[in-house]
């Protein structure tokens, strides 16, 4: 909502402004009245809607027709007054002041207008049927009000109005031609009613619409005031209500009738608590939320958040098969003015056999954003409607800044949940194949992928000694030249080579050499595509030579041409050294860092498909 209100009175000279601005502020009729009114500030606390108030007089003997269109373009709202009693005022306003208006206005920002029909006390007859007409041709005159600055009639409301006209227009929410709601505010009404459609059956049920009626206006409906709204769409249209709830279109139907009747503040009430501006679009502040991250800080979800997106999931998977098809994602996007994910994301993250998402994937996709955009994490959340139904004051309540890495170094334990790996290796090393084989696809599957699909990133979950983790591989483009700090910054690092190519290892050891020997980031060598023959690398030394003079562990062979899917041993291994890089260290000349890490990867893998398989029968 606007901070302040500036509203601007215009008319023939004698017409009355200054006796309507005198009388507001004395409320008594002023005996002496001058040319022209100093500007009034009325401070918020004593104007209905709660906005300190500007009123601005304008007076032809005291002012240039220069300062005239200075004020006009200052304006939130003008007040075109003209007199009763005086034909002359009221054809004034047709042939000189809209137009005038109009020329000092830009077109698709026009000031709404009121009319305002002053010394009523002096007849009998009201001025309405003249006026009507000219409203009619008008679409930016707002209201017209009759007033007497002398009898006090209507001044108070002059001035409500006006404040209303700027606070609440009509102007974006309908077409008074037409009599229906502008496709812009039908957009944001059907992205609200999606939102407060919890269970997502197309209709809003009595707790749902108790829930949205609590977070609008901060109080339920009692029973029969409900049954009176869905009463009064059964009485006026068909379909409006169904299993006694309300449809969209009974819901739409409401607020025409709220505005048609003039409590535009409604409609406004509803589309500002859900993040909207005066142009119904979805305000920065709603949006982008201040969240403040230093640096060697990541940025996670919390419990919360994942509850909400499971919620979220849960009400989009109507067959009940743990996975999103392709029709469910874009029903859960609806409410997006953009489908956020491509067809990479199924690459990214687990699918089905069909391809559809998983929950885990599902989920594993939002951690992932979180991570690498969390900006772009808050702006999705803003969308799905995460701080109006947990009700919280932002999106940045659903983020946890993890601490400064070198505390969790320090203290040798980390309380985050996402971890980085970078996969660095020559092309046709096998990175790729690395990446979508943690995503449980075989070299078979893999081969289904179409080129303009893939992504370089994948990310899924493992187990670390009982704690469910997320890791994220990042594949870096093998450009040794120009590794950016991005491309270094990560928990733990894989450089892979390919065993049936000589040439491949080289480029691991000069990128080792150059950005990791003296980095405190583990690092492991990967022997990719292990079922092929192995041959002699054309370097000074073999890979495991290599690693021994660097104390690395041994190469680890890999490879994802396997029947079933690849096995997940080395990706917990991965895992465990970027939770423990001083464990990785010390544990160097002792195998069992990797046994421990496999045997607890196994029984933990085992015991979560359990758990995950009971919360699938509760859900």
């Amino acid at each position: 909502m606007r901070k302040d209100v500036r509203i601007l009175l215009v008319g023939e000279p004698k017409v009355g402004k200054t006796s309507l601005i005198m009388s507001l502020v004395s409320e008594e009729f002023p005996d002496e009245v001058p040319l022209r009114a100093e500007e009034i500030t009325i401070p918020a606390d004593v104007t209905p809607e709660r906005v300190p108030t500007h009123i601005v007089d304008y007076s032809e003997a005291e002012q240039s027709e220069e300062q005239l269109y200075q004020e006009i373009s200052k304006a939130n709202v003008i007040c075109i007054v003209y007199s009763v009693n005086n034909k002359k005022s009221i054809e004034k306003v047709t042939s000189h002041w809209i137009p005038l208006i109009n020329d000092r206005t830009d077109k698709d920002s026009r000031v709404p207008l009121i009319l305002v029909g002053n010394k009523s006390d002096l007849v009998e007859h009201s001025s309405m049927e003249t006026i009507l007409p000219i409203m009619n041709q008008y679409q930016d005159i707002e209201t017209c009000v009759e007033c007497s600055a002398k009898n006090l009639k209507n001044i108070s409301e002059l001035f409500y109005y006006a404040q209303k006209a700027v606070l609440h227009p009509t102007g974006p929410l309908y077409c008074p031609e037409e009599k229906e709601l502008k496709a812009s505010c039908i957009k944001a009404l059907t992205r609200i009613f999606k939102v407060s459609d919890l269970d997502n059956d197309g209709i809003l049920n009595d707790n749902e619409l108790n829930f949205f009626q609590r977070t609008c206006f901060n109080t339920p409906l009692a029973p029969q005031a409900l049954e009176d709204v869905k009463n009064v769409v059964r009485r006026n249209m068909s379909d409006g209500v169904k299993d006694n709830g309300l449809t969209l279109k009974g819901f739409l139907f409401l607020h025409t009738l709220f505005i048609q009747r003039g409590r535009h503040e409604t409609t406004w009430t509803v589309l500002r608590r859900f993040g909207y501006d005066d142009d119904l679009e979805l305000t920065q502040e709603y949006l982008f939320p201040i969240i403040k991250i230093p640096p060697d800080c990541t940025t996670e979800l919390n419990h919360n958040a994942y509850l909400f997106l499971q919620s979220v999931f849960d009400k989009h998977d109507k067959d009940r098969d743990c996975a999103l098809s392709p029709d469910e994602v874009k029903d859960l996007f609806k409410v997006f003015p953009y489908m956020p994910w491509g067809p990479d994301v199924n690459n990214t993250v687990c699918t089905n056999d069909q391809g559809w998402i998983t929950y885990q994937g599902y989920l594993s996709q939002w951690t992932l954003t979180t991570y690498l955009d969390v900006q772009r994490s808050l702006e999705y959340l803003g969308y799905l409607g995460y701080s109006i139904i947990y009700e919280q004051e932002s999106q940045a309540a659903a983020i946890t800044v993890t601490r400064n890495k070198r505390i969790d170094l320090q203290k040798k334990q980390t309380q985050r949940s996402v971890f980085r790996c970078n996969v660095l290796g020559a092309r046709g090393s096998g990175k790729s194949g690395f990446l979508q084989a943690f995503l449980g696809k075989n070299l078979q599957r893999q081969k289904r992928i179409r080129e303009d699909h893939k992504s370089f990133y994948a990310i899924s979950t493992t187990y670390v000694y009982g704690q469910e983790k997320y890791l994220l591989l990042h594949e870096v483009m093998p450009d040794f030249d120009f590794l950016s700090e991005a491309d270094l910054a990560c928990d733990v690092v894989c450089l892979v080579y390919d065993v049936n190519n000589p040439r491949s290892f080289e480029y691991c050891a000069k990128v080792y050499k150059q950005y990791f020997i003296d980095s405190k980031t583990p690092c492991v060598v990967i022997a990719g595509k292990s079922d092929l023959h192995e041959v002699r690398q054309h370097y000074s030394l073999s890979p495991h030579e290599f690693c021994r003079k660097h104390k690395l562990h041994p190469p680890q062979p890999f490879t994802c041409n396997t029947t079933d899917a690849p096995s997940k041993d080395l990706y917990t291994r991965l895992t465990t050294m970027a939770m423990y890089p001083h464990m990785a260290q010390a544990d160097l000349k002792n195998s069992t860092f990797w046994l421990r890490a496999s045997v607890g990867a196994t029984v933990f893998a085992v015991l979560g498909f359990a758990m995950y398989r009971a919360l699938l029968k509760q859900r």
